[in-house]
């Protein structure tokens, strides 16, 4: 066996025979490399060899394979000083290569990446192999299974003829008959005994291979007898060397060509030093030239999403996104449909190198477009409005409130090696050098200019064999574990560079308002990711303590405030601060409501131009700029009330800004007939419209109109019907005014003026 190391500078005359015949070669300064990766026959009369040319990852920043032999040395296998170990890993590592180019050939079928020659057929040459590997007898022993199932038929045919007939020679020599009618009756005949048949037995060897072959590599042949086969510990002891002393045992008991050959390749397979008869008049090969294209592929295989839109993995700027899935968010654990997109890319270098600046560039670039793309649906609706029951689209990045955009995982994979002890297992660790963070602004997470980007390593060996082996249940698998290894991952990454809060307003307090007034304070820092979206959650990098704590402080003003763990859902520590610290009055405050009835008959005192309809301009939301005048004074103080809030139709939707209240007079007629002159009225300047987060109608009264409320009031109302109650619910109720709102005082009417 002749070993080459993918895109290694070899010297010309280290490797002018081994590559005798194989084109594409790249000679810079007398130095030749090989592009490919895979399997060569070599027919040349000097090598008559197969040539392996093996991934790059297998060499170390040093240049040296397995930290310890250039790879010059290793080009003739056979004759080379090393370890045992190391010998015995490269044969079996050499079988996994070409079977994962096998697979990703087969499901890629129009690639043009995969070069291939049939392999000949064995036993029809004059010579042997100056050396046979591991492939080269796995592959000749699924041939001889798929091309010899006749013999194999004709073997069990004769294996069972004559068997459990009766043998009447020894019947009658040997049992007692009973005579009846002058005819006998033999009760206990002799049956015709089976012997050992080594045919049989070299046949179970055979498929025993096979069966351990397909369990272990993924090479799926067709077992279609049903012998009992040798497997789990009986077949190691056969792989410990019993194989062959049984093999050797058996040997001259076969005759035909047929079951010669059979018998000498599953020596070969127990005994790696046997030379099978192959015909080498011409080469053969199973080669892939850019190896990163399989790598990548097996990467997106284990970990990314199928049918995903255009404009997230195939990107409108032309960019490619190598990996691309959506799973749990970051920031919360148990919240149903909280899942978010994770960008990969795949990074296929020697081991231990590090990220270019191109590809960090690359990476960043490939986050906004996804940003960009998920914000043309939910905020511009193009190309349309987002389709909830699809996985990609019902994500929402931006939140309206806090004007935060939610954290993207995007990371970097690239395949390692555990030089030292060569293990399959599964492992993924960070890569010692990670990526630095970008951003426009500092001590800002949630924000669409910061890109967080990690880097992991993967054990390149156990994705290969999970790949190579093609079991779609073991994928899956493995799918969801690394999908929430990458998760944790990140998480950990968060939580070593930022402190996490959770806020609820004070009852006086409207968030959205106080994000709008302290936008400078709290953009990027705040953002709603919790089921309850009257909780926020408050980010801050531990690299700013100062600036933190000023925030803290501010915010403790009208917020509860309570540090929580990234992924736990803040409900119940915030109920705890709140039972702890009561209702507060804040500085940042909502002020107080002024409630007032909207009647749909009203149209205006005695008709005026002057004068519109109530009811349309409220049922619109279209009062802002008129001036409400109010007939009948509230209680309360009139002084510190903010905003105007319509009852209509026994419903509040929303609330306007106060913009200057005046008094006024009119003459008042009373049911009587009596005059009243300079009866006082209020003069309410209207500003803009704010919708309230629910339509409310139950419980909504016109004896509730001509009140000052608080917001806590206003809360109270808007949540009784919600089974739950912000506060002393009998305390914060609005109450019912003395007077009575109706139709049976039509003169005291309220209405608008232009």
């Amino acid at each position: 066996m002749k070993l080459l190391i993918e895109e290694y500078q070899y010297n010309v005359a280290d490797v002018e025979n081994v590559l005798d015949g194989l084109f594409t070669l790249q000679d810079v300064e007398q130095k030749v490399s090989v592009s490919y990766v895979g399997y060569y026959y070599n027919p040349h009369h000097k090598v008559r060899d197969v040539v392996f040319i093996l991934p790059k990852v297998l060499i170390d920043e040093q240049g040296y394979v397995f930290g310890e032999y250039e790879p010059k040395d290793l080009i003739h296998l056979d004759d080379a000083k090393m370890d045992e170990k190391h010998r015995k890993f490269l044969y079996e590592f050499a079988v996994w290569i070409h079977r994962a180019i096998v697979v990703y050939n087969d499901s890629h079928e129009k690639n043009e990446i995969v070069l291939h020659r049939q392999i000949q057929d064995e036993g029809k040459g004059s010579h042997k192999k100056k050396s046979n590997t591991l492939l080269d007898v796995i592959l000749s022993l699924i041939r001889f299974n798929k091309e010899n199932q006749q013999f194999f038929t004709f073997i069990l045919k004769n294996l069972h003829s004559g068997f459990n007939k009766i043998n009447w020679g020894k019947t009658i020599a040997q049992t007692t008959a009973i005579v009846q009618d002058s005819s006998p009756t033999y009760l206990n005949p002799v049956n015709k005994k089976r012997q050992v048949n080594f045919d049989e037995e070299l046949i179970v060897i055979f498929f025993s291979i096979l069966q351990y072959i397909s369990d272990t590599y993924g090479f799926r042949s067709n077992i279609n007898f049903g012998f009992k086969l040798i497997t789990g510990a009986k077949f190691k002891r056969y792989l410990d060397g019993f194989g062959r002393t049984r093999l050797r045992q058996i040997k001259y008991k076969y005759f035909s060509d047929t079951a010669v050959k059979l018998w000498d390749l599953c020596y070969a397979f127990f005994d790696k030093t046997y030379k099978i008869r192959v015909n080498t008049s011409q080469s053969e090969y199973l080669l892939v030239k850019s190896f990163h294209i399989v790598f990548e592929a097996m990467i997106d295989e284990l970990i990314g999403d199928t049918d995903i839109p255009r404009g997230l993995k195939e990107q409108d700027d032309g960019k490619l996104v190598d990996h691309f899935y959506t799973y749990d968010g970051l920031l919360i654990d148990d919240k149903a449909d909280d899942d978010i997109y994770y960008i990969g890319d795949s990074k296929y270098y020697k081991i231990g190198n590090s990220l270019g600046k191109e590809s960090i560039y690359k990476q960043r670039t490939y986050a906004r477009n996804v940003i960009q793309w998920n914000l043309d649906i939910w905020l511009n609706g193009k190309p349309h409005k987002p389709n909830m029951a699809d996985p990609f689209e019902r994500i929402q990045l931006f939140d309206e409130v806090t004007e935060g955009y939610n954290v993207i995982p995007n990371f970097f994979i690239s395949a390692s090696i555990d030089k030292k002890t060569l293990s399959y297992e599964d492992y993924t660790e960070p890569h010692p050098n990670q990526p630095p963070v970008s951003r426009q602004f500092k001590n800002r997470l949630y924000d669409r200019d910061t890109l967080l980007l990690s880097h992991y390593d993967v054990n390149f060996l156990f994705v290969l064999a999970l790949y190579a082996r093609n079991n779609a249940g073991t994928k899956a698998a493995w799918r969801h574990s690394v999908r929430d290894k990458f998760r944790r991952a990140v998480q950990d990454m968060l939580k070593e560079k930022f402190e996490f809060y959770a806020l609820a307003a004070h009852p006086d307090v409207d968030a959205s308002s106080y994000f709008k007034a302290h936008f400078q304070e709290t953009l990027g820092k705040t953002f709603r990711p919790y089921e309850n979206q009257q909780l926020f959650s408050l980010a801050l990098d531990r690299e700013f303590p100062a600036d933190n704590d000023r925030l803290l402080t501010s915010l403790g003003e009208n917020f509860y405030v309570v540090p929580v763990k990234l992924g736990e859902d803040p409900s119940d520590s915030l109920s705890v601060e709140r039972s702890r610290k009561g209702d507060i009055e804040s500085p940042g405050g909502m002020g107080k409501f002024l409630t007032c009835l909207v009647r749909k008959e009203e149209i205006g005192e005695y008709g005026r131009n002057n004068i519109a309809k109530l009811y349309q301009l409220f049922y619109n939301h279209e009062a802002e700029g008129a001036t409400y005048v109010m007939l009948n004074m509230p209680g309360g103080d009139i002084s510190e009330a903010k905003y105007l809030l319509p009852l209509i139709d026994n419903t509040i939707d929303g609330y306007y800004d106060i913009e200057r209240i005046s008094f006024g007079s009119r003459t008042k007629v009373t049911k009587d007939g009596q005059y009243i002159p300079n009866y006082p009225t209020l003069r309410i300047k209207i500003g803009a419209y704010h919708p309230l987060e629910r339509r409310c109608t139950e419980g909504i009264v016109p004896r509730m109109a001509n009140q000052i409320w608080s917001y806590a009031q206003l809360q109270n109302v808007m949540v009784r019907t919600n089974a739950y109650s912000i506060g002393d619910a009998g305390s914060n109720l609005a109450e019912e005014p003395e007077f009575v709102y109706g139709d049976e005082e039509p003169e005291d009417l309220d209405y608008i003026e232009n």
